[in-house]
């Protein structure tokens, strides 16, 4: 069963890492399509979308997952079929509800943000993008119940492929449909993004097709099962639904998290704005934090915490069993590892953030001084991520309801002022000290709870950060002969100055960490074995 739970881990990080892969590689052609004034539309309808959908469905697969396991593991298996049938109908209801709120909740939305004549977009165009975006919550939550009750059978390559299968068919569509408005039907981009929103549904549609297919498949397996299970528990509809309930709220209010300030910047951002007479750029500014940018900044996270996540399973245990020695080994080696991997990339981003913005979307220097700003704090989404999670595992979430709400309320506080003051830079800010204030909480718990105090992770770190200086330099060098050389023209030289800063830098961070020993001692025995042939210490 541990063989399968690594393979079905190791199935679900590699198609959620290609997907959102993907939806960061797609913006690219889209941008072009579109332009940048016209791409901000589309942020406008996806984040009231992802909030609505983190509230319909978040943690709703693992909550599922978790029910179903819980009893498969007893020989009952029919209290989760019980479970699968009646919350067909729950979620179908749910994604209804959903729907219904956010279509008829678009206007209200759309004044909110809309502050003044000279914005780029009207009421009425948000409220369209918003109400053709909405109806992909017809569909998603019915997906979810599914890849719940699959995953609880441990049949992870379901969820994947069909993640991976609705990202596809999404972008196909968004991309070939934006197209055709623009170039061959000749109509507005903004026509075109109103199409591209709607191609959500279209991608939840295949996504459900496909676990269709795999449920034809399972389902003589699962039949055969339920035929030779004892009959359901005596469990009340009630009681099952207060048991998930009691699993989905931590994943709920992590899920959100994200969303949610970035919809405090978009409801207070535009008025801030306004207040200090910049109207006229608001639209593409916000732009710029809450999408393109934001894009870009979220791969560190996705790939430290892809790693460091791996092991909170590890200290669920070793809490259960009380293991003091274990509890420390396992937190040292999550925090050094999403130490190592996020810190790195942080800095390229804001090396080469007018590189990356220019290769990926376009020169504007604007854009390269938000995303050279917001990337820091890449390693704190990270480290709010890894936290939760840890508190998860330990069995303390009221602790994540508070400090996930605390710092969402410093922000709420402190945006307008900040943002008056600094602009774009003041809402980064804002999001740094309310995200920071949650993780210096979350720490503070940890350290209590688990009477965890390691000197070596701060010798380490303090190691880290001398190598990520020593990689600093340089690729900071690097970088200013390349300009020298010749400034970046085009997009092609952009991605080669890139590409050439990321292997120095790569070469040299390596060989730094390979040579004193410290990538062997987070990654393994295994990396061990292969650097000890190329003259490596171990």
């Amino acid at each position: 069963m541990s063989s399968n739970l690594v393979k079905g881990t190791a199935i679900l990080t590699i198609g959620l890492f290609l997907s959102k892969a993907l939806g960061l590689l797609y913006v690219i052609p889209f941008y072009a399509i579109v332009g940048e004034e016209n791409i901000g539309l589309y942020q406008y309808a996806y984040i009231p979308y992802n909030l609505a959908l983190a509230v319909a469905i978040s943690g709703a697969p693992l909550a599922i997952s978790k029910f179903v396991s819980k009893y498969n593991a007893v020989g009952d298996y029919a209290t989760g079929r019980k479970l699968m049938k009646s919350g067909m109908l729950v979620m179908t209801v749910t994604g209804i509800m959903s729907f219904l709120v956010l279509f008829f909740m678009a206007e209200p939305i759309a004044n909110l943000v809309i502050r003044d004549d000279e914005q780029i977009f009207t009421v009425e165009e948000i409220k369209t993008v918003i109400r053709w975006v909405s109806f992909a919550l017809l569909a998603v939550p019915l997906m979810s119940i599914v890849r719940g009750y699959l995953q609880g059978n441990q049949k992870f390559e379901p969820t994947s492929v069909s993640q991976l299968v609705e990202q596809i068919v999404r972008i196909i569509v968004v991309l070939i449909g934006a197209y055709i408005v623009v170039n061959v039907l000749d109509l507005s981009p903004r026509t075109a993004v109103n199409f591209a929103v709607f191609a959500a549904f279209i991608g939840a549609l295949a996504g459900l097709v496909v676990l269709y297919r795999y449920w034809l498949k399972y389902k003589p397996e699962f039949e055969n099962l339920y035929a030779n299970s004892p009959p359901a528990s005596d469990i009340t509809f009630i009681d099952m639904y207060k048991e998930v309930i009691g699993y989905t709220i931590p994943f709920v209010l992590v899920g959100v998290i994200n969303p949610l300030y970035q919809f405090v910047d978009m409801i207070t951002f535009n008025d801030a704005m306004k207040s200090i007479g910049q109207s006229g750029v608001t639209d593409i500014y916000l732009t710029m934090l809450n999408f393109l940018t934001h894009k870009v900044v979220m791969i560190p996270v996705m790939v430290a915490t892809g790693f460091s996540m791996a092991l909170i399973p590890v200290i669920t245990g070793y809490y259960t069993k009380k293991d003091q020695k274990g509890i420390t080994r396992s937190l040292d080696q999550t925090f050094q590892i999403m130490i190592f991997l996020t810190v790195p990339m942080v800095i390229g981003l804001m090396v080469l953030s007018n590189e990356f913005y220019t290769f990926l979307y376009s020169e504007n220097p604007v854009g390269s001084q938000v995303l050279a700003s917001y990337a820091p704090v890449a390693i704190l989404f990270a480290l709010f991520t890894v936290t939760a999670a840890i508190l998860q595992g330990i069995n303390k979430h009221k602790w994540i309801v508070f400090t996930s709400l605390a710092g969402l309320l410093v922000k709420m506080i402190i945006n307008v002022p900040l943002i008056k003051i600094f602009e774009v830079n003041g809402a980064i800010a804002a999001t740094a000290i309310g995200y920071g204030i949650a993780v210096s909480i979350n720490l503070f718990v940890i350290f209590k709870v688990l009477h965890y105090h390691s000197q070596m992770v701060l010798r380490r770190i303090i190691l880290i950060a001398i190598f990520n200086v020593i990689m600093f330099v340089a690729v900071h060098f690097t970088l200013k002969g390349l300009l020298a050389i010749s400034p970046v023209d085009g997009k092609m030289q952009a991605l080669l100055y890139v590409l050439i800063c990321a292997f120095v830098g790569a070469v040299i961070y390596g060989a730094l960490s390979l040579k004193s020993g410290l990538a062997q001692k987070l990654f393994g025995d295994r990396l061990t074995r292969i650097t000890k042939k190329f003259g490596f210490g171990g």
